[in-house]
């Protein structure tokens, strides 16, 4: 199998379909959650809704990238969620974030092996592995915060049910 295949297949793990490393993945926590959930504030930390933003935000930026475009995100804007105030609107995010991940899957799996190991716009941001590898892997860490929030979420409304199932 084509690394190219592998990699993409585990960012779609994180992402859309899989179950191996967290028994868990975006799709599965987030399709079923309502946008009064998604933007519950718990104390300082980041809402779900914020933290999906976020990470949409690089999937969209580096896709970008892997289109032919220019590296035009910013990390300081990575965090610029518009306010969301209805169930429309969350799931509208949600639904870019699926397309921009499936592309982005689709986009790797068509490089060339070759490619991964190519230098990713500047030789400071290494190469095409090293920021794919990176997408997965704060894909994983931001999940586990979204998985904790919804169960503090969870518990603050008083429901039973835990989505990791």
């Amino acid at each position: 199998m084509k690394r190219t295949k592998q990699i993409a297949d585990r960012f779609r793990e994180v992402l859309l379909d899989g179950l191996w490393i967290a028994n868990t993945n975006y799709k599965k926590q987030l399709l079923n959650l309502s946008w009064k959930e998604a933007t519950t504030k718990i104390g300082s930390l980041n809402t779900i809704a914020v933290l999906t933003y976020h990470i949409n935000y690089y999937i969209a930026g580096v896709l970008h990238v892997v289109k032919g475009g220019e590296l035009e995100i910013r990390d300081k804007y990575s965090f610029d969620l518009p306010r969301i105030t209805s169930q429309q609107q969350w799931i509208q995010l949600l639904t870019d974030m699926w397309d921009n991940a499936e592309q982005f899957a689709e986009k790797i799996e068509q490089m060339p092996d070759s490619k991964l190991d190519e230098v990713f716009v500047d030789p400071k941001y290494g190469t095409y592995l090293r920021n794919i590898e990176g997408m997965i892997e704060h894909s994983y860490y931001h999940l586990g915060q979204i998985v904790l929030l919804h169960k503090m979420i969870t518990e603050k409304e008083g429901k039973k049910q835990f989505i990791l199932k």
